[in-house]
């Protein structure tokens, strides 16, 4: 428990202060590799029970909502952008937009290339004593709700790096992977490994367009 509580607030600090993705991912890895298999299993599933298991029942329409809505918002975004940008000619805004699709892009090659490589069972079908709202029939890790809720906070943030902008993007995307544990279709590693994923693929689409930026933009050399 204590563990994943040093992972989530590690996590959350480096990306608020605008930090290496990559340094948040490797220390993850790091913390989490110096457990063995079976007692990171242990703690994963003993997490999920003290949520889902003990969730208040008047919270469920909320859940639900953050859960339900995460793609549309995800979708949104961009669309959001792009519309704007090109209606009142905003170069910035039009980038933005294109930025956040191609995080997108990246975010939904590596979420469900490891999705169904690693072929993880949802924990209510290794464990039946859980009480999931909905029988999800393809796999668990990673959490393809938390990774796209992550990229959209991630790639808010990039963009309009400002306190109004970062704190709700986060505890959006933080929200939506809580509801994840709360409706029992997650264990809390699938929404960790989600939200690194998602916050990274954001952060390499930034840095690709940067590059992109600076290769359209550099002046030829004189000979």
């Amino acid at each position: 428990m204590k563990t994943y509580i040093s992972i989530y607030c590690w996590y959350f600090w480096t990306v608020s202060m605008n930090r290496n993705i990559i340094g948040a991912l490797l220390y993850c890895l790091w913390l989490l590799c110096g457990y063995s298999a079976a007692r990171a299993q242990s703690i994963d599933i003993q997490l999920l029970r003290d949520i889902n298991l003990h969730r208040n029942e008047s919270l469920k329409g909320t859940m639900l909502t953050f859960t339900n809505f995460d793609y549309p918002v995800s979708v949104a975004i961009p669309v959001t952008e792009l519309v704007a940008g090109y209606a009142t000619h905003n170069e910035q805004a039009i980038l933005n937009g294109w930025q956040t699709v191609a995080g997108f892009g990246i975010n939904t090659i590596l979420t469900f290339g490891l999705k169904y490589s690693v072929a993880r069972p949802r924990p209510f079908v290794t464990y039946p004593d859980l009480n999931p709202y909905e029988p999800y029939r393809d796999y668990s890790f990673p959490s393809g709700h938390s990774s796209y809720a992550f990229c959209s906070a991630t790639s808010l943030s990039l963009c309009y790096p400002r306190w109004y902008v970062i704190v709700p993007s986060y505890l959006w995307a933080a929200t939506v992977g809580y509801s994840r544990l709360y409706l029992g279709v997650h264990y809390p590693s699938d929404v960790l490994a989600g939200a690194i994923i998602g916050s990274g693929s954001a952060w390499l689409s930034m840095k690709g367009n940067q590059w992109l930026q600076h290769r359209l933009h550099k002046k030829p050399t004189a000979h």
